[in-house]
């Protein structure tokens, strides 16, 4: 009788796979590609053993949980979205609002999202004002894209009416309090955003 090994299951090899993979996050694309059917995934997840983060996104559920849950999820299903305004305000650390939802900017043009959670809002960019300032920070091994501090704040001035000044303001100020505190950089992004004007007032007050 042949006391050799047991053959694993779809599901056991799936996870050796995600696993030797040497992260926790796995899309359905990346899955097939190594030979796990969907319906293995389907499986795993009805299991408890992965959690659906996202539509055809997935992670392990023995991990522990993102430290940023709602700008990981966005950066895997709009990898082509930059964090922006408050959102990127709040990241950091210039704000004490709450973001309510995740601010994206997205080239205009550009096909608007599909994604059910967290809730989004797109607002659309061209030019420098797009490509420029676009710094990438890999949280929970995910790359996401986010506007510097100083870009924010000019973009921000640029929104002002829509943000409110009182925002905008509180941000000016808590960036003040910082040893990277950079007039002349922030000026540059004004001008790319083409609120060098309407800024220049209130960072001379700040210096």
């Amino acid at each position: 009788m042949n006391k050799g090994k047991v053959a694993e299951t779809a599901s056991e090899r799936a996870v050796r796979l995600i696993k030797k993979k040497g992260t926790t996050i796995i899309r359905t694309a990346q899955a097939l590609q190594v030979g796990i059917h969907p319906r293995t995934l389907y499986q795993l997840r009805d299991n408890g053993v992965l959690e659906q983060v996202s539509r055809g996104v997935y992670r392990l559920s023995e991990q522990p949980y993102f430290s940023q849950p709602d700008l990981v999820t966005v950066a895997l299903r709009i990898p082509k979205g930059i964090i922006c305004l408050v959102s990127a305000l709040a990241f950091h650390e210039l704000t004490t609002q709450i973001p309510h939802t995740v601010s994206i900017a997205l080239a205009k043009g550009a096909q608007s999202p599909r994604i059910d959670y967290p809730p989004v809002s797109v607002h659309r960019f061209s030019g420098a004002s797009l490509k420029t300032g676009i710094e990438v920070y890999e949280i929970d091994e995910v790359p996401i894209r986010i506007y510097s501090a100083e870009k924010t704040l000019a973009d921000c001035f640029k929104f002002r009416n829509k943000l409110g000044m009182d925002v905008v303001l509180e941000a000016l100020k808590l960036y003040k309090t910082r040893k990277k505190f950079n007039p002349r950089q922030l000026i540059e992004y004004a001008r790319i955003c083409r609120v060098e004007a309407a800024m220049k007032p209130y960072l001379e007050v700040l210096v």
